[in-house]
């Protein structure tokens, strides 16, 4: 084997809580996570020359250290002395800096890819081990499914599969600082958490009504003060026939959870056509 494709899929939230501040200054979290069909191309080939040559159909993305896919191929060859190099293409799909571990997921394609590659026989374990050190979510990018995270988002258990549905996502064109949504829920005087164990049963009862009517994600509020399309997006969702919708991560892309794909595609079509947004997709739940 000299080359191999792999998808590296996008992720929602289905709740987020923060449940304190760890010694190491992250904090702790508790949230349910869900991979949709959404996804990154990512094609890994080996070639002679021993370096890592990284392409992208978006020019202006890092193509060196500040990419997370390029930091775990180097990591790699150095962690098991691979002489050979490799080059990777990413063709983007999932919007960038979008609360939808793009990033994370094209990494964990990554360690894979160069895993099967150069027949390196690492563990699924050790491959996490060191997807934790590149980010907190490439674990459960390597994992995917229904899972709940938490610790850092690391500490993984395997729920059922999660209950079909479409999901429509849309993103601002507001960035948001992951750092600073952080600081600002530290300091939130009111914080609303999420019922994560009603979630979790409603996934085993497949009851998607349920489990659309418990969405939260404490980060929201503090979200929505820093960016109001947020909270309007969500507003416009409900209302084009969506049964839930939340903000994934720490935004600031929203979601909209449909039962029928025809609502589905409406509404996206609405909602990118008011907010005059360019990233907005239609998908759906993807179970392993």
């Amino acid at each position: 084997m000299d080359h191999i494709n792999l998808k590296a899929r996008a992720k929602i939230n289905i709740t987020l809580d923060v449940t304190g501040v760890r010694d190491d200054g992250y904090h702790e979290l508790k949230m349910i996570m869900q991979t949709v069909e959404l996804y990154d191309g990512v094609y890994i080939k080996k070639i002679e020359k021993p370096i890592i040559k990284l392409k992208s159909n978006l020019e202006w993305l890092p193509k060196d250290e500040r990419n997370l896919a390029y930091r775990a191929a180097a990591l790699i060859r150095e962690k098991y002395g691979i002489k050979e190099g490799v080059y990777i293409e990413l063709r983007k799909a999932i919007p960038v800096a979008a609360g939808l571990a793009g990033g994370s997921s094209d990494c964990a394609s990554v360690l894979y890819g160069m895993n099967k590659l150069f027949d390196l026989g690492i563990s699924r374990k050790t491959l996490a081990e060191i997807g934790l050190t590149l980010g907190s979510d490439v674990p459960y990018c390597l994992m995917r499914g229904t899972a709940l995270a938490e610790g850092r988002g690391e500490i993984l258990t395997r729920l059922p599969s999660c209950p079909k549905a479409w999901v429509v996502l849309a993103k601002p064109p507001m960035g948001l600082s992951t750092a600073a949504v952080y600081k600002a829920i530290d300091r939130a005087k009111e914080i609303y958490h999420p019922n994560t164990e009603a979630v979790i049963e409603a996934i085993k009862d497949k009851d998607l009504h349920k489990m659309a009517r418990n969405l939260l994600n404490v980060l929201e509020t503090v979200s929505m003060e820093m960016c109001p399309m947020v909270g309007e997006i969500k507003r416009r969702f409900m209302e084009t026939g969506a049964i839930g919708s939340l903000m994934s991560g720490s935004g600031p892309t929203v979601y909209g959870l449909f039962e029928s794909r025809k609502i589905a595609q409406s509404s996206a079509e609405t909602i990118k056509e008011e907010f005059g947004l360019r990233d907005v997709a239609l998908t759906k739940i993807y179970n392993v």
